[in-house]
């Protein structure tokens, strides 16, 4: 424990951060800005009736009118001074709040690296990565330091070696290992739309070869990469194919920042002098020194440490599989491991009188809401809640009638047909009754 603390506290550059920083906020401006460019914004959070919240988080809304597009405005502003370090720590923190607050607001477009930037953003909000190569330094807004204790580098190793240790667990499933999951993704990915790049790749995605070895180069990378970038005899050999591999994912799947923003961290696995050398040229020897232990620090990472590796096991201790069921499927690096497909019927019955209606799915929901929706089971509790607030003055219950298919597989009846779901609870760490369970 002695040995581990003075690791933790010991002085090392901080070249790795400065850069990172920098990194980081390049790549939140063009998140922010590029979804107000693209229509995201438009299409996610100011066109539906209303959005699909995380749960407990409904009063959390899209603001009315353009308001949606001041507050990424503003996000890709804070992007902005991050990278600049202009009054960093106001900027961290105001991104910090902003950004939770689009990811938890809707759950129509989840997507892994929105909750990864919740999670980098919420740890710099702790780290002094506006000491050096910042406005604040050159103004006088803080002193110039070229340290950092290690434990700040040990938490960005930490945090990105559990998102590819639950990535690769999540792919020991038989469809993704024969190569089912792989080969729909190709045949439907964005790409198709680039002609350059359909004519090359294009033919070579319905190939069993191919698409096998996507599948299992997937689990060789997200398995031996973290190990290959900590030694450094094979540091390099894990840069160039983490550019491949990240570069591949971006250009074919078209997947927004999240393959730079993965690159971004093999700055911490490099040795602190290299990165010094490399983008600074210091020829200054830097003062090491050990500071005094934190009980603060040491409680912190090891609180927020146990909540990363206690969310993504959580589904084993729920009943059904999490690929069917999706109870505990968020938070939890399950990246791209199926494609699903469903159709739903609600039906209204009125207690009093015994009349049934069929609720209109496109009076409220988006297209894109209405995809999510058969195959997602808190959508489907969501949405029986809302009905249930518009029927607040009358007696009704509420029937889900459909299907749900993963990866191309038969069709199965998902929601229990009989069980009313006026009266359903959500349950966030048990099996919810209502949703039908079959066996692997």
């Amino acid at each position: 424990m002695n040995q581990l603390n003075k690791y933790l506290f010991k002085s090392t550059s901080n070249a790795s951060l400065i850069v990172f920083r920098v990194l980081f906020g390049i790549l939140v401006w063009a998140e922010c800005w590029g979804a107000i460019a693209t229509g995201w914004i438009k299409k996610t959070l100011i066109e539906p009736q209303f959005t699909f919240s995380f749960i407990n988080f409904p009063w959390l809304q899209p603001l009315p009118e353009n308001g949606m597009y001041i507050y990424f405005f503003i996000m890709g502003l804070c992007g902005i001074a991050i990278a600049l370090g202009y009054r960093y720590r106001l900027a961290i923190i105001t991104f910090t709040v902003l950004w939770a607050g689009a990811y938890f607001m809707q759950k129509s477009s989840y997507n892994n690296h929105y909750y990864l930037l919740v999670l980098i953003s919420f740890m710099m909000c702790f780290f002094n990565a506006n000491r050096r190569f910042s406005l604040d330094v050159k103004q006088n807004r803080t002193a110039l330091t070229f340290t950092m204790p290690n434990w700040v580098r040990f938490s960005f190793i930490l945090q990105i070696a559990l998102v590819y240790f639950f990535a690769t667990k999540a792919k020991f499933y038989p469809d993704w290992l024969d190569g089912t999951f792989t080969k729909n993704t190709l045949l439907n990915a964005p790409i198709h739309s680039i002609a350059f790049f359909k004519k090359i790749l294009y033919p070579l995605f319905s190939k069993e070869w191919f698409y096998l070895f996507i599948a299992y180069a997937g689990i060789l990378f997200d398995g031996l990469i973290i190990p290959l970038l900590c030694f450094k005899k094979t540091r390099t050999i894990a840069l160039i194919a983490s550019l491949i591999f990240h570069l591949f994912n971006a250009i074919v799947l078209q997947i927004g920042i999240f393959p730079f923003f993965a690159l971004a961290f093999i700055l911490f696995f490099y040795e602190p002098k290299t990165i010094e050398k490399r983008f600074f040229k210091n020829k200054k020897t830097l003062e090491t020194s050990t500071q005094k232990p934190s009980k603060f620090i040491l409680t912190g990472l090891v609180l927020y440490f146990f909540i990363q590796i206690a969310l993504p096991l959580r589904h084993h201790f729920i009943k059904g599989d999490v690929l069917w069921t999706e109870e505990g499927h968020r938070l939890s690096w399950r990246m791209m491991l199926r494609s699903k497909t469903g159709y739903i019927n609600i039906k209204i019955r009125n207690n009093n009188t015994g009349q049934t209606d069929i609720y209109n799915l496109s009076k409220n929901l988006t297209n894109k809401q209405r995809g999510n929706l058969p195959t997602s089971p808190d959508f489907i509790w969501q949405l029986c809640q809302h009905i249930k607030e518009d029927y607040k003055n009358q007696d009704i219950s509420i029937f889900v009638e459909g299907k749900k298919s993963v990866n191309g597989h038969r069709y199965k009846t998902f929601i229990d047909p009989n069980f009313d779901m006026a009266k359903a609870k959500w349950n966030f760490f048990s099996h919810n009754e209502w949703i039908l369970t079959y066996p692997n």
